[in-house]
């Protein structure tokens, strides 16, 4: 069995490869359909390989040495920097690494159900690699699946289970119903002598048809998923929602054949429909289809993934601002114009607030060198004429204010409601605000 090798996010490392003077390995992708981010990228120093991560957490084979070399990226930050350089403090201990809970960050996010939309693009997974064998504490690929269904899945049993039509074969007693089995018949009754018995088969109105059949399926995966692992099993945002859950469909059955799923159509009314049976086979895939396949086990085979650590805190930070009491009905998400696409946009007329979330610890430093980029984008969002009329501005002689939102371990638990305290040195009227993560 290979044991990957365990690096963090945002981390430079060594590979225990030589460098012969042969092509460096390719530099790994997460595929999006804009523009594709860089997972892990390799150079050569002192004669070794280096990999250097950036802002993306998983497990991954070095390109070229599949079944050979793989390695694990842990969503830990360093929380020890050098203020002027904002370069990271190399004389770190331990301590000073501090263990994102992504999980929590999900959940937070998908408290609100308008969030699932957007989850679109936040992780990757190569199915069609070959799995890599991860202590089973370091597998996240599988409980962020399982949130993401689950919160999926609790508002379908808010608004209630779609009702269609479904076979059904039966042995009736004393009477006919639909199409008669006459094999079945023959077979179940005649030779047994129950001449009062007919298989038949027919159609039934009912909650227990192919979809809400392939949810239960993917429901009972992810139960016992929970119940191998103490450490998810224990988490309340689990059971409570599972518990939610359950009662809704202990009428149906998860007899299911997955090839009777392939081009379904959807009501618009069901939409919730559509990701929720992707990600139950996204489920079933990751273990197998097998059911068994997932016991308390030291290890666990997991597919190559990958998380987008900025995608996950620009959704948490969606979730914060939501929270607000004062702005969370005002928050625009993802508001485009002409080929811009701002992260969020306060809309309060001529209080309106440009936002954006950057997932960069260095501006909880005062110096901003190296960010000048950063601010004059949000500040030339701000300028769009397009984006005034959103925010419905009236005063044409004012200039939007902008606020950029940054993770800071020593920072607040959530988005204040006076955004406009901590002003960034050399910039009029740009804000800053740093958020705490939760840890592990």
């Amino acid at each position: 069995m290979i044991i990957p090798k365990i690096y963090r996010e945002h981390e430079t490392g060594i590979l225990d490869l030589d460098h012969q003077g042969e092509g460096l390995p390719s530099p790994i992708l997460f595929r999006r359909k804009k523009e594709s981010g860089k997972c892990a990228s390799f150079r050569v120093s002192d004669g070794k390989i280096e990999i250097c991560f950036s802002y993306f957490v998983g497990a991954d084979w070095v390109p070229g040495f599949q079944n050979k070399k793989s390695f694990f990226v842990e969503p830990k930050i360093n929380t020890k920097s050098i203020p002027k350089s904002r370069e990271e403090d190399k004389g770190i201990i331990e301590d000073d690494l501090v263990k994102i809970d992504i999980l929590k960050m999900l959940f937070s996010a998908l408290s609100h159900p308008e969030i699932q939309g957007y989850t679109q693009e936040l992780y990757e997974i190569k199915f069609d690699q070959p799995s890599i064998s991860l202590d089973r504490k370091l597998d996240l690929l599988s409980p962020l699946l399982i949130i993401q269904y689950l919160s999926l899945v609790k508002e379908i049993v808010r608004k209630g289970l779609k009702r269609s039509y479904y076979k059904v074969e039966q042995n009736l007693y004393s009477k006919v119903k639909g199409k008669i089995l006459v094999s079945q018949t023959i077979k179940q009754n005649k030779v047994k002598n129950r001449n009062f018995h007919t298989y038949c088969s027919f159609d039934e109105f009912g909650i227990d048809g192919k979809e809400n059949r392939l949810l239960k399926k993917a429901l009972n995966f992810s139960q016992r998923y929970l119940w191998s692992f103490k450490e998810f099993s224990n988490k309340s945002f689990f059971t409570e929602t599972y518990n939610f859950i359950q009662p809704a469909f202990r009428d149906v059955s998860d007899d299911v054949d997955l090839h009777d799923i392939k081009n379904q159509k959807f009501n618009a009314f069901y939409k919730e429909y559509r990701e929720a049976m992707h990600l139950a086979q996204l489920i079933l895939q990751r273990f197998g289809y097998n059911i068994n396949a997932i016991n308390n086990r030291a290890t666990i085979p997991t597919p190559p993934f990958w998380i987008d650590m900025s995608k996950l805190f620009e959704l948490y930070v969606l979730g914060l601002l939501k929270d607000s009491n004062k702005h969370g009905s005002k928050i625009l998400y993802h508001p485009t114009t002409k080929g811009n696409e701002l992260d969020y946009l306060l809309v309060d007329g001529d209080n309106s607030i440009v936002i954006d979330a950057k997932y960069k610890l260095g501006y909880k430093f005062t110096s901003h060198e190296g960010y000048h980029e950063d601010i004059r984008q949000v500040s030339g969002y701000a300028r769009l004429k397009n984006v005034r009329q959103k925010a419905g501005v009236t005063n044409q002689d004012q200039l939007l204010d902008c606020l950029i939102i940054y993770p800071d371990q020593e920072g607040l638990e959530s988005i204040p409601e006076k955004f406009k305290e901590v002003e960034i040195d050399a910039y009029e009227r740009v804000y800053k605000v740093g958020v705490k993560l939760p840890t592990l």
